[in-house]
């Protein structure tokens, strides 16, 4: 008699626009329950519209709620920066690599919050000194970092391959990953033949904090020495 009362209560407010969330609320009875009493239940337009916009201002609350989410984290991740700056002021490693990154890798934009780590360069020397900045400072994994050469077609892949894994110090299989640029009709290029070395990028696996993280050191150091 209960379950039947509360059935009909059920239905009652369905029809008067509820959505579940909200029936759920004044019936304690699971979500599957509810979907079965109410699964003939008809609704007007106006209920249908209501219930559309309920949903539409929960996922608008969900949003905002994320967005705050993340804002809280950005502002842990720059206050644990600043404490990072302190210790690491001095270290010219350190500031070196925070400027490469700042010069040549990818950052966060409006609409792409969660980028990762990307650090592109043609330079053997500044490619691994990033390499090794990243392993030693930020201590990544080399198992967490992924390489890419992004190179123009008709190049010896094999040789570079082999450059590139013997300046870096690593087994050639960590550049398997080959990205060719499209051939122009005409090309100005210098770096032709024996000296063409491609573009390396370095990629690190879940790395949306650490780029905000360095980031944030640049934001330390800009403040440190006076340039807002």
């Amino acid at each position: 008699m209960v379950k039947a009362t509360e059935k009909q209560l059920a239905i009652n407010l369905r029809r008067n626009g509820l959505t579940y969330s909200e029936i759920l609320k004044k019936i304690i009875v699971s979500k599957s329950t509810l979907s079965l009493w109410l699964k003939d239940v008809g609704l007007s337009n106006p209920q249908k519209q209501r219930i559309t916009e309920k949903r539409m201002q929960a996922q608008k609350r969900g949003a905002v709620a994320k967005r705050q989410q993340r804002l809280d984290l950005i502002a842990k991740i720059e206050k644990d920066a600043s404490k990072d700056a302190g210790h690491f002021a001095e270290k010219v490693f350190w500031m070196v690599g925070v400027a490469l990154y700042w010069a040549e890798g990818n950052k966060q934009k409006p609409h792409d919050v969660s980028c990762g780590i990307k650090f592109s360069n043609s330079d053997p020397l500044m490619v691994k000194y990033f390499y090794k900045w990243l392993t030693n400072i930020c201590k990544i994994s080399v198992q967490d970092l992924v390489f890419e050469l992004y190179v123009h077609r008709g190049c010896d892949i094999k040789a570079l391959k082999k450059f590139w894994s013997d300046k870096l110090c690593l087994n050639v299989d960590y550049f398997e990953k080959i990205r060719f640029k499209p051939n122009k009709f005409r090309s100005y290029r210098k770096n032709t033949g024996e000296e063409y070395r491609g573009v390396v990028r370095i990629n690190v696996n879940r790395s949306t904090n650490l780029n905000r993280k360095i980031m944030a050191w640049v934001k330390v150091l800009c403040k440190k020495f006076g340039v807002e």
